[in-house]
């Protein structure tokens, strides 16, 4: 299986994850060339952008230590990006998120981090 192909079906597995926690999925994989955002949802009344990152074990590091400050800044940049272009930018708050896979457990981290450049 490509790691492509793989990284979906962990996105497919996140999605699900957040819709059972009462996320509403407006997006996935939304790309610009700022970069890339996996899932785009709604909870509430904000607007999320979520990163989901994929570990077999814990042998690599966790997941979510991969969401590094370059990481970060990069998922910032293209959410102004998406706000803009959807013209969102004043209508309601948001947030980052990170889901972490690791095995079969996923763990879910709301405001994960703030906004940077």
């Amino acid at each position: 299986m490509s790691t492509h192909s793989l990284g979906n079906g962990y996105e497919q597995k996140a999605a699900e994850f957040l819709r059972r926690e009462g996320y509403e999925i407006l997006e996935r994989n939304f790309r610009c060339r700022q970069g890339e955002i996996d899932l785009i949802a709604r909870e509430g009344v904000y607007l999320v952008f979520v990163e989901v990152k994929y570990r077999r074990d814990g042998g690599s590091g966790a997941p979510e230590e991969a969401v590094d400050l370059r990481k970060q800044q990069r998922i910032c940049r293209t959410a102004v990006y998406y706000m803009v272009k959807r013209q969102v930018y004043d209508t309601c708050p948001c947030r980052f998120d990170v889901v972490a896979v690791e095995g079969r457990q996923i763990r879910l981290y709301r405001d994960a981090f703030s906004y940077c450049l």
